[in-house]
């Protein structure tokens, strides 16, 4: 090392150096042999062309530490695609103990960004997780026992649990009331009631229609809604005066009559007599009836009874009860209608008086398109213009 002549100051080594001034030989690399023993090849570049030295670096960073006056290491050979752009240098100079190489260096500075990265991510406190949904379908095992635990679990109070069962409780009893209701509805007109022990032989051999239809009084008889408005008896042959009916092309003659002042006389059944009987009925006009063709037969039965009510009872009972009784033939020996024939029967109530129509083939076969049982109805319904004298005798004049 060169020593600085006396009363010159010597300078701080801080990596400049002064004009002209060369590094000691020591801190020149030992790749550069002096100048007689160089090889021959390109020239080495000046001095000035040379990288200046950096300031030295803490151990670990991007480049080496190789020293004040060492130059920068030289580039790796493959990064030159050519031969020509290699440098002048055939072998890199040696690294001092403790340095790396630039490559090596910024793979471990990488490595240890990426790690500080890493650390720092997990050092950050992670998000709570949402808790997750409880699925709707859930086990056996847990579901509730009982309707009062799934109304539990639904989040209704014991006061509206209660509130809950007892409309359940009222909605099924109306629905058991309203079934019962249409299955009595339901049996209507084909409810056949059992006919008392004493009547069976006999509601087996006496006729009765096979169908049957009742009608309500009409206002028209109100004046007569009452017996003892209209006390007096109907003279048979006040109920049958004429002896010809007509209806249409239906001609009806009148064959036979007969009056029953006890009204069981003129009924066969046991609930039908006791039924007239409790309706108060006082009188029995009955009277049959044959077409001029000899086609049809009809039977007309007019009941006195107390009041309206007790007739529209009468009629509108019999919708059941004329298959366990029905009123008789007037003549039992010649019968108009058999058990075994078909037939059919009206009730209409006029005040307190009930008539009953009874109608058929005289045959005893079901009506066709020929037939007309309107017409014959209407023609047997003639009898009832007694009731409508009673009326107007009843009424008050205006």
């Amino acid at each position: 090392m060169t020593t600085p002549a006396p009363g010159r100051k010597r300078r701080r080594t801080s990596g400049r150096r002064a004009p002209g001034e060369h590094p000691p030989a020591e801190h020149l690399p030992a790749a550069h042999p002096p100048a007689g023993q160089r090889p021959a090849g390109p020239p080495a570049a000046p001095p000035a062309e040379r990288r200046p030295p950096a300031a030295p670096f803490p151990q670990g960073e991007r480049f080496p530490a190789a020293g004040p006056y060492s130059p920068a290491a030289p580039y790796p050979a493959e990064q030159y695609p050519a031969a020509g752009h290699a440098p002048a240098d055939p072998a890199p100079a040696p690294a001092e103990p403790g340095s790396a190489e630039p490559g090596t260096a910024e793979r471990s500075s990488g490595r240890r960004s990426s790690a500080r990265r890493s650390a720092k991510r997990s050092a950050k406190p992670s998000k709570p997780s949402k808790p997750s949904k409880p699925s709707p379908r859930r086990d056996s095992a847990e579901e509730p026992e009982g309707i009062l635990g799934r109304l539990e679990a639904w989040g209704l109070s014991p006061v509206q649990q209660k509130l809950v069962l007892g409309g359940a409780w009222t909605a099924a009893a109306a629905a058991v009331i309203g079934a019962l209701l249409l299955a009595i509805a339901a049996i209507g007109n084909d409810y056949v009631p059992e006919p008392p022990a004493a009547d069976t032989g006999t509601a087996a051999s006496q006729p009765r229609p096979a169908a049957y239809r009742g009608w309500p009084s009409s206002k028209v008889f109100a004046p007569i809604a009452q017996s003892k408005a209209d006390p007096l008896l109907l003279p048979l042959k006040d109920v049958f005066a004429e002896k010809t009916l007509t209806e249409g092309r239906i001609t009806l003659r009148l064959t036979g009559t007969k009056l029953d002042a006890a009204c069981a006389e003129a009924v066969w059944g046991r609930t039908l007599t006791d039924r007239l009987a409790q309706a108060g009925c006082t009188q029995a006009l009955r009277g049959t009836y044959t077409s001029a063709d000899r086609r049809y037969v009809a039977q007309y039965t007019l009941f006195k009874l107390r009041d309206a009510a007790s007739a529209d009872g009468l009629v509108s009972s019999l919708a059941t009860l004329h298959r366990g009784g029905w009123v008789r033939p007037v003549d039992p020996a010649r019968p108009l209608f058999t058990a075994d024939g078909h037939s059919e029967g009206s009730g209409h109530a006029m005040g307190h008086y009930a008539g009953l129509v009874w109608i058929g083939r005289a045959d005893g076969a079901e009506p066709d398109a020929k037939d007309d049982f309107v017409s014959l109805s209407l023609a047997v319904r003639g009898a009832e213009k007694a009731v409508f004298r009673r009326v107007v005798a009843v009424a008050p004049t205006p």
